[in-house]
């Protein structure tokens, strides 16, 4: 009897050892097989000519619809059934603002035949292989799925299997940043019905969901790193002598002090815009609410006073956000709503400015220069803890032109694309790369 068990025990275990050793062995051609394709994917998709052409040119209301289309399932109550429908036009504007968040991009989508056909151009980090990224495919309702699945896959000229490359494109998701963005955005979702005009999403949001979407979509990196810097702007505020103006600088210098004591070569940019998302937040906190109904996110501070560049609020606005937009979309999209913004002040706002003008394009290249990679991300850090004032990131533009109405405008300057207009500009870029910290780059 002995013998029987001692002999049966090793089969099983000579059988457990076959079962691991099949198993391992299917892993590895899985995990092999995967990797194949990934590489398939770079080699074909991956290239130095995009198929669309990149650098996207929002006027200011695009972002501002861009930015309502994507907050538009935020405004249902927890718990209720929701409906969006979009138009080719809403999801190409929603679609290019999203990616440009991150890179130069571009998003071509259409309705054809009840499908959603895209094509997609995604501009890569500096790497040996190609400058982009260009794939396309469909997505299309199949009877018994609430859900639209891809129907049809390319990655530049390779053509995929529908199944397989959906089983790709879930599996990079679930093991990347994306997964988190992923799941936010499709746990609502109950149903996507495709047709030849529109998109109709139906959706069942709870409470939990609709706050983190809130969050996502009007600020970049965690919640609980926002909640550090937010905190550190109301600890300045609640300490600061209301016999003295605010000055922008007092709110950044801490910041990116506190950033650079955080930070390290991996972080250091979502840090950046962080502390900027933060502070813009602050400043422009009753324009943010009124242009976007989202709910206060700053940490009761008491007393509230505005920042100031120059003795001028405005000059502070429009410095941070410039500097948000930039950070969080792209340079491009920012100069465009800078200088919308002047031409429709000039119509009957409060004229046209260049010194308006001059703190958005100083904003823009503060922004840019924050995220624009890694190194430079830790050099503005380190640079904007030592300022001694804002003169050091902001050059006084106070002897520029201003106050002009359309007809005041079109006498001096014609129109944007004239010499004297482009000689001003000029004047105004020699005046920010002159200033300490953008020589310090």
């Amino acid at each position: 009897m002995k013998t029987f068990f001692s002999n049966y025990t090793m089969r099983c275990s000579r059988h457990t050892v076959a079962l691991l050793n099949a198993g391992l062995r299917m892993l590895l051609y899985c995990v092999g097989g995967l990797l194949i394709l990934c590489m398939m994917l770079v080699f074909f998709g991956v290239g130095d000519k995009p198929e669309l052409e990149v650098g996207w040119s929002p006027t200011r209301d695009d972002l501002v619809r861009a930015k309502k289309i994507l907050h538009e399932g935020a405004k249902t109550k927890p718990d209720e059934v929701g409906i969006i429908e979009l138009t080719v036009a809403d999801l190409n504007l929603a679609g290019n603002y999203l990616l440009n968040r991150y890179s130069k991009s571009a998003v071509d989508l259409e309705f054809k035949h009840n499908e959603l056909r895209f094509k997609v151009t995604m501009t890569l980090p500096a790497n040996k292989v190609g400058k982009y990224l260009n794939v396309s495919f469909r997505l299309g309702n199949v009877e018994g799925n609430e859900l639209p699945v891809i129907t049809k896959f390319k990655a530049g000229k390779l053509l995929l299997p529908a199944k397989l490359a959906a089983f790709v494109i879930d599996t990079v998701i679930q093991h990347s940043s994306l997964n988190e963005y992923f799941i936010l955005a499709t746990r609502p979702i109950k149903a996507v019905k495709i047709d030849a005009e529109k998109l109709t999403i139906t959706y069942y949001p709870n409470k939990d969901t609709l706050i983190q979407a809130r969050n996502f979509l009007t600020h970049t990196g965690d919640n609980s790193t926002l909640n550090i810097y937010q905190q550190k702007l109301a600890d300045i505020v609640a300490k600061h002598d209301a016999a003295w103006r605010l000055s922008l600088a007092d709110l950044l210098r801490p910041l990116f002090e506190l950033a650079y004591q955080r930070s390290t070569l991996e972080n250091a940019i979502d840090e950046n815009r962080v502390v900027i998302s933060a502070i813009n937040d602050y400043v422009n906190k009753k324009e943010t609410k009124k242009l976007l109904s989202v709910p206060d996110s700053m940490p009761a501070t008491g007393q509230q006073y505005s920042a100031f560049l120059y003795k001028r609020i405005d000059l502070a606005q429009h410095f941070i956000g410039s500097a948000a937009l930039t950070a969080s979309v792209n340079k491009q999209a920012a100069q465009i709503a800078g200088e919308e913004k002047e031409l429709s002040d000039a119509q009957g706002g409060s004229g046209f400015s260049f010194i308006d003008l001059a703190a958005d394009k100083a904003g823009t290249r503060f922004g840019e220069m924050a995220t624009s990679s890694p190194e430079n991300a830790r050099k503005m850090q380190k640079a904007m803890s030592e300022i001694k004032d804002y003169s050091d990131f902001m050059p006084d533009p106070r002897d520029l032109p201003e106050h002009m109405n359309e007809a005041d405008f079109k006498q001096r300057f014609e129109s944007v694309n004239s010499p004297v207009y482009q000689d001003i500009l000029k004047q105004i870029d020699a005046r920010i790369s002159a200033a300490p910290i953008y020589n310090a780059q």
